[in-house]
Formats: C-alpha cells, sequence, structure tokens
C-alpha cells in the first residue's frame, strides 16, 4: 500500500510563491508517475503538472512557465513550485501517483488561498 500526504498549503499574498510538498511512503516502489492537481470551489480536479520515475515532466499549459516539479529522492518528496501566484489559484491541491500496475493513489490535499 502506499500513502501520499502533501503539506505546505496556507495564505500568500498575490504575486507571491508557495512551495506544495507531496510525500510518498509505503510501497513506493510501485510508483510510475506523480502528479500534481487543483481544485476549486465547485469546479472539476484539473492536472497541473506530471513527473516520471525518471525525471521526465509535463506541464499543463496554464501552468508551464510559471510551475515547477523538484524533487528529493532521498526523501521519496516531490514539490510543486508555484510562483507569482494570482486569486484564481487559490484552491485545493492535491498529488497523485499512478502505479505501475495502473492503480492510482491520492492525498487528502491541501489549501491554498490567495489574498489580494
Amino acid at each position: 500500500q502506499l500513502q501520499l500526504v502533501e503539506s505546505g498549503g496556507g495564505l500568500v499574498q498575490a504575486g507571491g510563491s508557495l512551495k506544495l510538498s507531496c510525500s510518498a511512503s509505503g510501497s513506493i516502489g510501485i510508483i510510475n508517475t506523480m502528479g500534481w492537481y487543483r481544485q476549486a470551489p465547485g469546479k472539476q480536479r484539473d492536472l497541473l503538472a506530471r513527473i516520471s520515475n525518471g525525471g521526465w515532466t509535463d506541464y499543463a499549459d496554464p501552468v508551464r512557465g510559471g510551475y515547477t516539479l523538484p524533487r528529493n529522492d532521498a526523501k521519496n518528496t516531490v514539490y510543486l513550485q508555484m510562483n507569482s501566484l494570482h486569486a484564481e489559484d487559490a484552491a485545493d491541491y492535491y498529488c497523485d501517483v499512478q502505479g505501475t500496475s495502473f492503480d492510482v493513489y491520492w492525498g487528502q490535499g491541501t489549501q491554498v488561498t490567495v489574498s489580494s
């Protein structure tokens, strides 16, 4: 079994930056890719970015160039570095793992609030 824990959410001023963490524990050997999603109230959960075991990354068009995915393999952690945040970036942020057997695991989410 694999467990994911997100952290790092909170209140940030518009124009500021925030770094979210997604830490994996348990059966980390099944990890194929890790991704970050965002879900605003009343809206669907949208994929923001994904990173593979080999370090390949892909970003959704709205965040490409503004967000990055640094990672710390020793800590089994992938980060979501968000820069130049706007009010529309306020949402719950989730990470997921797509396993080698096409199984999917989710974290509990972390909330980001952006003040103007």
